[in-house]
């Protein structure tokens, strides 16, 4: 199938580019200030919480009751997880090994 939006998918190029060109936990952090929305925010890191909690086997149930994350929210991210683009599981395992 073609690609029906070029630009779209360059601009999202130009972000990762733009992510991973910053070196520091506080260039990263300045930088998402400056991109989301505190809501917008709030979501993402959810996100990465419940990713972090499945990651450690925790039930879904859980989960929501530990973070209030909805349980779509949850069941999303775990088909991600086992399912997606890989790029959670990449980034856990990143994040291990700079334990």
């Amino acid at each position: 199938m073609p690609d029906t939006k070029p630009a779209a998918n360059r601009a999202v190029m130009e972000l990762c580019e733009a992510l991973i060109s910053l070196k520091s936990v506080e260039s990263m952090k300045a930088f998402l200030d400056d991109l989301l929305t505190p809501a917008e925010a709030r979501a993402v890191s959810e996100r990465w919480g419940v990713v972090l909690r499945l990651d450690r086997g925790i039930p879904y149930r859980k989960i929501y009751e530990e973070t209030g994350v909805s349980t779509a929210t949850v069941t999303r991210v775990a088909r991600c997880l086992s399912a997606g683009s890989g790029g959670y599981r990449l980034a856990l395992k990143r994040k291990g090994k700079k334990r």
